[in-house]
């Protein structure tokens, strides 16, 4: 039987991280390559012991099927957690249970895209975002970042073009792959860009409870009163990414359309794990089961930070102020996507800077390393590897 592939498809590529982690069974192969949380910060007794008792005490509700939004006392409990340092979901927003952020990345194309219309987007950003569009059927426009964000003046350029985008998307906190942080003045002024012109705002958060430096910044949802912006919340990197549960925060109208995507795709995301959830929110203290993982990544951060500062001065980085990435430059002249292959063939996995812009062909002398996934004796070792590689490309 030959298959024939629908066009949405046909031109869409593997993401090459999971390319990358498909090796991860050999043992002896670093990963700076993944943007997995560390496994040593999964509150894995507190789940099973919640597990234990759920299954026990109220198995049907737990194990039948739930409405599409989410178990209400759920949405109440990530209500009330994503508003506990201000307001993020106000009375006129819905809040959504979804299976991973990636689902509202792709309800959002999927309800507000047609064939051919354009997506603005973070360049560069997550490549996940931008197969979820291009599967959709959406046109990507690059937007650039500059030190404290996306350029205001490229922004405003794309939403005032004849063809205006079906919304923008970003990462302000900690973005991925460059770590950056938005500043508070630039997310006001992407908000009243986003009112202007009439141009929703896809604010991804997935690593915003990971600050390792500096002070927090508020959403950019919380300035929200027009009810323009589309917040993603994620529980990935502070419960567990196996549980594939986040939460959406968004208007109402828009909200009863993604209910409807989602009865499409997975008709509710996994009961147990909303109830888990719930369990966690509001019988333990989540604030400082972050703070622990905030300790940690700190801790390991700064470990890469400075063996890279000793060992390979002349490769210039973004100290990120928390998340899970250091988004690394190479000197001129020196080829990063052969770098990144023999790092590779040493036993060394990052990934290539290129495959994180909406133009892959553009030239680029970036890569991204992981920093929350290796032991602190594997960044070591791999930052070695790094020195290694490119004393013998300089030689």
């Amino acid at each position: 039987m030959e298959y024939h592939i629908s066009n949405r498809m046909k031109n869409m590529k593997p993401s090459i991280i999971r390319e990358i982690l498909k090796q991860m069974s050999d043992p002896t192969l670093i990963s700076f390559a993944g943007g997995n949380p560390a496994a040593d910060t999964f509150p894995a007794a507190d789940i099973a012991a919640f597990s234990e008792e759920l299954l026990r005490t109220q198995p049907a509700a737990v194990l039948q099927y739930s409405v599409s939004e989410g178990v209400p006392s759920v949405r109440d409990a990530v209500r009330a957690f994503a508003n506990r340092n201000g307001t993020v979901a106000r009375e006129g927003d819905e809040v959504l249970m979804v299976s991973g952020s990636q689902q509202i990345l792709d309800f959002t194309a999927k309800c507000l895209c047609n064939e051919g219309d354009v997506v603005a987007v973070e360049d560069p950003a997550f490549l996940g975002a931008y197969n979820a569009f291009r599967s959709n059927g959406a046109r990507l426009v690059g937007v650039p970042l500059e030190a404290d964000g996306v350029d205001l003046a490229a922004l405003e350029s794309v939403f005032a073009a004849p063809e205006k985008p079906r919304f923008f998307y970003c990462i302000p906190n900690f973005q991925n792959p460059t770590g950056r942080t938005m500043s508070a003045a630039k997310r006001r002024a992407v908000y009243e860009l986003g009112v202007k012109y009439g141009v929703p705002i896809l604010e991804d958060d997935p690593y915003g409870e990971l600050r390792i430096a500096g002070e927090p910044v508020p959403p950019i949802k919380s300035l929200d009163t027009e009810g323009v912006v589309i917040y993603a919340g994620s529980f990935s990197k502070i419960l567990s990414p196996g549980m594939r549960l986040a939460y959406c925060v968004c208007e109402k109208g828009l909200a009863s359309r993604f209910v409807v995507a989602k009865q499409c795709a997975d008709v509710h995301s996994n009961v147990w794990a909303q109830r888990v959830c719930e369990a966690m929110l509001t019988r333990t203290d989540m604030d400082a089961h972050i703070r622990d993982i905030c300790a940690l990544y700190r801790q390991k951060a700064r470990r890469m930070m400075e063996a890279l500062d000793a060992q390979c001065p002349e490769i210039e980085y973004i100290a990120p102020q928390g998340g899970m990435f250091l988004w690394a430059a190479l000197p001129e002249g020196v080829d990063m996507p052969e770098f990144v292959r023999r790092c590779l063939a040493q036993k060394l996995a990052l990934v290539p800077g290129n495959v994180f812009a909406v133009d892959e062909e553009k030239p680029c002398q970036s890569f991204r390393m992981n920093f929350s996934t290796p032991s602190p004796e594997q960044i070591s070792q791999g930052v070695g590897i790094i020195a290694r590689v490119l004393r013998e490309m300089r030689a």
